[in-house]
């Protein structure tokens, strides 16, 4: 890898985790682009750090390892943030955990240069983050008469 890979690697990881948490920054959540842009790109430093390499290409093993290791164990960082109310069934931050083990993927993506993954992968969660809510208030209103006016 050369110092110009490793920064686009970097940058990548740093620019999608920061984006993904400047959403959970925007609605309020516990974790923001600190915390998840953290995530994304200590994910692609651990992945660089064993090869970086992607599927098919020799030292795969290593890399796989490392992103085996780091989608585990990035769901306990998740499970911090998951909270349930006092109402029964009422349960808080199952999207920002969720957006937290994403930013992990989006630095292992980035930390292979996945490219078309990456970048396929973030237009899709930004278009579920953005259109998600409303969706589930139109359908709320719509088929079962509640939700936010």
């Amino acid at each position: 890898m050369t110092t110009t890979d490793i920064a686009i690697r970097l940058l990548a990881a740093f620019v999608g985790g920061a984006a993904l948490g400047l959403n959970r920054d925007l609605h309020r959540k516990a974790a923001g682009v600190r915390t998840i842009g953290i995530v994304s790109l200590a994910a692609a430093m651990l992945v660089m750090a064993a090869g970086g390499a992607g599927p098919g290409q020799p030292g795969f093993t290593d890399t796989s390892r490392i992103i085996q290791g780091v989608l585990t164990g990035i769901g306990f960082l998740g499970a911090g943030v998951i909270v349930r109310g006092a109402a029964e069934g009422q349960v808080h931050g199952l999207t920002t955990a969720a957006v937290i083990w994403l930013a992990a993927g989006v630095g292992v993506l980035a930390g292979i240069a996945a490219w078309p993954e990456l970048a396929g992968g973030l237009a899709l969660v930004f278009l579920l983050l953005v259109l998600g809510g409303p969706a589930e208030r139109w359908v709320e209103r719509t088929f079962y008469g509640t939700g936010d006016k």
